[in-house]
């Protein structure tokens, strides 16, 4: 459990852990807090973006669309492990959730199988959209996914936290898929190695 970092500390963050970032708007104070609190945060969330094209998915996320205003998470990351930052503070990404999985994620212990949605995760997580379709074809690019592996750790790294604070908006959300096209231990386990 954790006050969020200060945009400028989330920014170096990402660039210390050696990423490509693109700042996009006002994306320091682009954010739903209106809605609600963002904070304590307890983890980093994965998702894909069933986009196709850097330009319009950077837009759909720093935007969203009429039925869910954005932004949809804090950064984008492109195909080429570009991060594209879109918003900062609470973002519509996570949505309700399992509280038991936010217990796991605090614990930093195995997670349970999603099965209720009945706790705010918009709230409890930054979320990292990968420009990706999602139809377990599209390809996950070896710079993509090193770029998924240093966002999650820089975050993970700033708040002290192990690679158990690392999950997917599938081991969220009943229902959800994604990230589809690489699974959530393996990811951990790379977030694992680079933060030994």
């Amino acid at each position: 459990m954790a006050p969020p970092m200060s945009a400028t500390d989330f920014l170096n963050a990402l660039k210390d852990e050696g990423l490509s970032v693109v700042q996009v708007g006002d994306w320091r104070t682009h954010n739903r807090n209106g809605q609600g609190a963002w904070g304590p945060v307890h983890g980093v969330m994965i998702h894909h973006t069933v986009t196709k094209g850097t330009a319009a998915t950077v837009q759909l996320c720093k935007d969203g669309h009429a039925a869910l205003p954005g932004p949809l998470c804090h950064g984008v990351i492109a195909k080429d492990g570009t991060v594209h930052l879109v918003g900062y503070g609470r973002a519509n990404h996570a949505g309700l959730g399992d509280g038991d999985v936010l217990d796991a994620v605090i614990a930093e212990k195995r997670l349970p199988p999603v099965g209720v949605a009945d706790t705010d995760g918009n709230r409890a997580f930054y979320g990292f959209e990968c420009e990706n379709l999602g139809d377990g074809e599209d390809p996950w690019p070896a710079a993509q996914l090193a770029a998924i592996e240093k966002a999650a750790a820089a975050v993970c790294r700033h708040h002290g936290w192990a690679a158990g604070s690392v999950i997917g908006h599938l081991e969220w959300q009943p229902g959800k898929i994604d990230p589809k096209g690489f699974t959530m231990d393996v990811m951990r386990g790379r977030v694992r190695d680079r933060l030994k």
